[in-house]
């Protein structure tokens, strides 16, 4: 139980540091699955974890099962170096290490001002995805103040 206190806290810690209060995780190399249900930490969120080993996804499976989280989270297998996800999906990305996953992969699913959180030996990086220029910014329930319902871009 002392290592499932230690997942949650490191997951209020991913979360707090990254500022991310809801949307998709990704967990990549989620182990046995303790981080990765931590990091759901309320019904904003939903987490899906992946790793490159079989086993490592059926313990993962069997401590979300445990929890009675599976649906809100899940996990599969990753088997290529291409994230199964379309671009800018993803809000946070959690990885301490990337193995085969390219920085150009991960900053493809991750949305516009979302974050990769990557652990690099005992250092984390933050990395936020920029917004593109060409996209313009929303700041009312219609484009802008004058009710217009066209963006510019």
């Amino acid at each position: 139980m002392a290592q499932h206190k230690t997942q949650q806290q490191n997951a209020s810690q991913i979360l707090h540091t990254t500022g991310i209060k809801g949307g998709l995780i990704v967990h990549l190399g989620c182990r046995d699955g303790k981080l990765t249900a931590a990091l759901r930490a309320n019904d904003s969120y939903i987490v899906h974890g992946l790793d490159t080993d079989a086993r490592n996804i059926d313990l993962a499976r069997k401590h979300i099962h445990s929890l009675n989280l599976y649906g809100k989270v899940s996990v599969a297998q990753l088997t290529s170096s291409r994230l199964p996800y379309i671009d800018n999906l993803v809000n946070l990305i959690v990885e301490e290490d990337l193995g085969e996953i390219s920085m150009s992969e991960v900053m493809r699913v991750l949305a516009p001002n979302d974050v990769a959180y990557i652990n690099k030996g005992a250092n984390w990086t933050k990395t936020v995805k920029p917004r593109p220029k060409e996209i313009d910014e929303w700041t009312h329930y219609l484009h802008d103040a004058s009710g217009n319902a066209v963006a510019h871009d």
